[in-house]
């Protein structure tokens, strides 16, 4: 059972932080997760007055609010677009449109969880995280970070030319994920997110150059990298097993869907 003490509906930034300095204290998002588990909170520290809910665009990025809804996300018009769909696909499955309504996007970052297909998807693309204190890093840094008391703002989307596709595997539909994978080409670099491992989303390096030039490449190439590049994958990301899935099991997803996935990005998904 979740037991507040106190609850506080800050006016600035700088009070939450002030207030969250404590190890006792909480900082509220959409409380999805947090009601579901035991603890004892000495203050709850709620942004929700801080107008930190909203989507705002400029000629080179996306800000997106700390409090904003995962299902405002999802009906993002410009991201959408921006993402080739791939953002909604990343969201549609997680429980519900209820649940999607109070999720926010800053707690999914924040808290870093390792089924969180808000995290895989973000990392895919050329995104960053506005903090109170640590300023702005980019996600890949923050995301291996440990947690201390430092206060998310914003999520960054930057907007270079763009291609990326955002791929899941679940037992059932809205379950927890069992593997997640985002692969995307910005501009000449070729990214690879594993999630759900079941650890923390992470990039994988491409070492030996398999995919460098992918654009140029023709269709019978690319294909041929794809293949490469999930065997690579496959070898080399660090899996485990728990109630959803065993290593074993995930290491077979990581190949095929990292195959998958760049399939559809070089064309060749519909050929035989």
């Amino acid at each position: 059972m979740l037991k507040i003490k106190s609850y506080v509906k800050v006016k600035s930034i700088a009070e939450a932080y002030e207030l969250n300095q404590k190890k006792t204290a909480c900082v509220l998002g959409g409380m999805v997760w947090l009601k579901m588990g035991n603890r004892n909170v000495s203050t709850a520290i709620d942004l929700s007055g801080l107008g930190l809910d909203t989507v705002r665009e400029t000629e080179e990025e996306y800000i997106i609010g700390c409090m904003t809804s995962l299902h405002d996300l999802e009906l993002h018009e410009g991201l959408d677009a921006y993402t080739n769909g791939a953002l909604k696909e990343s969201l549609r499955h997680i429980v519900g449109v209820q649940f999607r309504n109070c999720a926010t996007v800053g707690g999914s970052i924040y808290g870093r969880y390792g089924f969180s297909d808000v995290l895989t998807m973000f990392l895919t693309l050329d995104s960053y995280v506005e903090l109170y204190q640590g300023g702005r890093i980019p996600l890949s840094q923050f995301a291996q970070m440990p947690k201390d008391r430092d206060i998310l703002i914003d999520i960054i989307v930057k907007k270079p030319p763009l291609s990326c596709v955002y791929l899941s595997q679940r037992n059932t539909k809205t379950d927890f994920p069992v593997l997640t994978v985002g692969a995307s080409l910005l501009e000449d670099e070729a990214r690879t997110v594993i999630g759900a491992r079941p650890g923390r989303a992470i990039l994988i390096q491409d070492k030996k150059g398999i995919l460098k030039g992918f654009k140029e490449m023709s269709r019978a190439q690319r294909k041929e990298a794809a293949l490469k590049f999930a065997r690579f994958a496959e070898e080399n990301v660090p899996v485990q097993g728990n109630m959803r899935g065993s290593a074993e099991y995930r290491k077979l997803l990581t190949g095929v869907l990292t195959k998958r996935a760049w399939e559809m990005l070089g064309g060749n998904r519909n050929e035989n």
